[in-house]
């Protein structure tokens, strides 16, 4: 007996955890139709699909923020202290 599209999709969600170079989370949220939209049109002005548009568009910000903090300060330690 083969296995049912649950149990592949299932299987396959699974093996995401550990693709590419440090894994995948899931990410699953409503946001507002403008959010939505605007996201749609980035992705189409710089030829990237949402997912990207969305990723570069976090890691910029995150990355903005790190340039302020001192490695060796309690913002540092706070600003890594992630419960998701």
């Amino acid at each position: 007996m083969g296995t049912t599209s649950a149990q592949r999709q299932a299987k396959y969600r699974q093996s995401r955890a550990y693709a590419g170079d440090n894994g995948e989370r899931r990410i699953n949220t409503w946001v507002s139709s403008g959010t939505a939209l605007a996201l749609g049109r980035l992705a189409k002005r710089y030829g990237v699909t949402q997912r990207e548009m969305l990723e570069r568009l976090v890691l910029a910000a995150d990355q903005q923020i790190l340039t302020t903090l001192d490695p060796d300060s309690s913002e540092w330690k706070e600003y890594f202290t992630v419960t998701a």
